[in-house]
């Protein structure tokens, strides 16, 4: 009798590697029509503006490398953290923009994948999770703060159109609930009761609406205990913050930089395009948009930032462009500075870290 030949299983990696390739597929697919639009704007240029343009390149990378120093500036303040070297900074940096963008989560992808990702380095899921909040904190200050010399800008120079009023007030309320969010994150993290409190509590009530949405097919997907010691490692790294503050000021002041330059892609396409004028609609506009990005995660980024810029009096014409291009541009050179790197480190997950990852998303 013949004996049976072996059944090859379908490794985790391979399975990863084929849903990211899918993913990426889809974008272009879904944005193809933007990407050719954007092609033929940019061949329409003269030369000038194709060189203003290249300095997205520079651009580009160093926005990156301050992201990925928003990160490793803070852990290099932790004694159990290893030592990274500017082209492993980079490379991560790469991979978490790719992810971000790659995967339609709202960001959810990229603490997944950065919390796996910084792991090997010393960094615990509570502080990666830590980091990772006070990026975007970080950043949405630095937004609301380049947002508010926007307004005074354009109110001294008289810019603002009377249909265009609504978005002082809109940015003003934007920055009360946005402040009023990281205030109450601060309290309930600062203390072990307040944390307890709250762990029982949102997994009950996150229990409770996926037992009603699968009709009481499964009604526990989240352990109070587990969650209450993921935020236990937050209120660690909080408290040492509060009382050695020194050690936030690196990440803050590459946070600050990070933010400009993401104002800056959009300024360079408008000066590429020239309407260098503009930079003070652009700073508000991609303000309010990120907002918008955050809380609707797909495609209202880039719609609500033209909108504010169009209500600001920027031409329609001139706004959506902008947006279009540097859009695209975005896009492409995520994947293609992404993805390789991206690749790279998933084919290095073993059987070990495989069963390490599938017992943490049990979890």
């Amino acid at each position: 009798m013949a004996s049976e030949k072996p059944k090859h299983k379908i490794s985790f990696r391979t399975i990863l590697s084929v849903l990211t390739f899918a993913l990426i597929a889809y974008v272009i697919w879904k944005n193809f029509g933007e990407i050719e639009q954007a092609i033929s704007e940019i061949m329409k240029m003269n030369g000038f503006g194709k060189f203003i343009l290249l300095l997205l390149i520079p651009e580009q990378l160093f926005m990156y490398y301050c992201c990925g120093q928003i990160f490793f500036s803070y852990m290099a303040s932790k004694k159990s953290a290893r030592k990274v070297s500017a082209g492993s900074l980079m490379r991560i940096s790469l991979e978490l923009n790719f992810v971000n963008h790659a995967v339609p989560a709202g960001g959810l992808g990229g603490l997944g994948y950065i919390t796996w990702r910084l792991k090997p380095f010393g960094a615990t899921a509570g502080q990666s999770s830590f980091m990772y909040v006070l990026r975007y904190a970080i950043t949405i200050c630095a937004n609301q703060l380049q947002t508010i010399l926007a307004i005074i800008c354009l109110l001294i120079f008289g810019n603002i159109p009377a249909s265009g009023l609504w978005v002082i007030w809109t940015t003003a309320i934007l920055s009360i609930g946005i402040i009023g969010a990281l205030v109450a994150i601060v309290i309930v993290a600062s203390s072990k009761k307040r944390i307890a409190w709250f762990a029982k509590n949102i997994t009950r009530f996150c229990n409770w609406i996926v037992e009603k949405v699968t009709f009481g097919h499964v009604k526990t997907v989240l352990d109070p205990a587990v969650a209450e010691q993921y935020l236990d490692d937050v209120h660690g790294d909080l408290t040492t913050a509060r009382q050695n503050k020194k050690v936030l000021l690196r990440p803050v002041l590459w946070g600050v930089l990070y933010s400009f330059l993401e104002v800056a892609t959009y300024w360079i396409v408008a000066m590429s395009l020239g309407r260098p004028e503009i930079l003070p609609q652009i700073m508000i506009g991609e303000a309010i948009g990120s907002v918008l990005g955050a809380i609707i995660p797909y495609g209202f980024y880039e719609l609500g930032m033209a909108g504010i810029m169009i209500s600001l009096g920027v031409p329609f014409g001139d706004a959506t462009l902008i947006v279009l291009v540097t859009r695209v541009i975005v896009l492409l050179s995520t994947i293609i500075s992404g993805y390789g790197f991206y690749q790279n480190a998933i084919s290095k997950i073993g059987k070990k870290e495989r069963a390490a990852i599938m017992k943490e998303t049990e979890k």
